[in-house]
């Protein structure tokens, strides 16, 4: 099979598993970058400048690794607030020294968090498995209350759930017990940067009033 076919099939795949979840009755509405496109920049606790830079950094940093090792490594880059967790498969542990390394020179990127395992890269089905998991963390979080999918981010690699992000404690403690409670999971990871509700990034958003209309009846008015 042919890299571009391969490539077709693992994307149908991936589609179908979503899919799949979705006549479960999971309530997603979009999942990715989509689904991220869902919220207002507006509620993103990240400046807007920060927001640029964690959608940048991680394809510089997989293809500045790729340049390096080529197919020797499996390397997932994802920034949040700039700071870089880097998950996935290597050789040896010059080669995991080396790739944070790497990704901590590239402009911008204040800290590299490195969970990459010394170990053969993961079967399609691991990964595939991977993709499953991280639909239905992302959906429960999607569908709480008490955290939004804005501020707790999720990466999975292998069955073991890494969440990062900008959250409050108790943000942090309800992604943490959505993503232990789901199926499949073997371990959950927190990398999260926290804040207070006092603090500006993390205040509540005000309440909405309702907009004041000159067409609506007074009391005591005759129409």
């Amino acid at each position: 099979m042919t890299g571009c076919a391969a490539r077709a099939c693992w994307q149908a795949s991936v589609a179908i598993v979503a899919s799949a979840l979705l006549l479960q009755g999971c309530e997603l509405a979009v999942i990715g970058a989509a689904g991220t496109a869902a919220y207002s920049i507006a509620e993103d606790r990240r400046a807007s400048g920060t927001q640029f830079d964690d959608r940048t950094i991680p394809p510089r940093a997989e293809s500045r690794v790729y340049d390096r090792f080529k197919g020797k490594v499996h390397v997932t880059a994802t920034s949040f607030n700039r700071a870089v967790l880097l998950t996935g498969e290597v050789p040896d542990e010059a080669t995991r020294q080396e790739i944070s390394r790497i990704v901590l020179g590239i402009a911008g990127v204040r800290s590299v968090t490195n969970e990459m395992q010394i170990s053969a890269p993961t079967a399609s089905s691991v990964r595939l498995n991977d993709e499953y998991i991280t639909v239905q963390v992302k959906g429960r979080i999607m569908g709480s209350s008490k955290v939004s999918a804005m501020h707790a981010r999720t990466v999975v690699e292998d069955g073991v759930v890494y969440l990062l992000g900008l959250v409050t404690q108790e943000e942090a403690n309800e992604a943490v017990e959505l993503a232990r409670t789901t199926d499949g999971v073997r371990k959950v990871v927190t990398i999260f940067e926290y804040c207070k509700p006092t603090d500006e990034p993390c205040r509540p958003a005000p309440v909405a009033k309702e907009p004041w209309n000159s067409r609506a009846r007074l009391p005591g008015s005759g129409s």
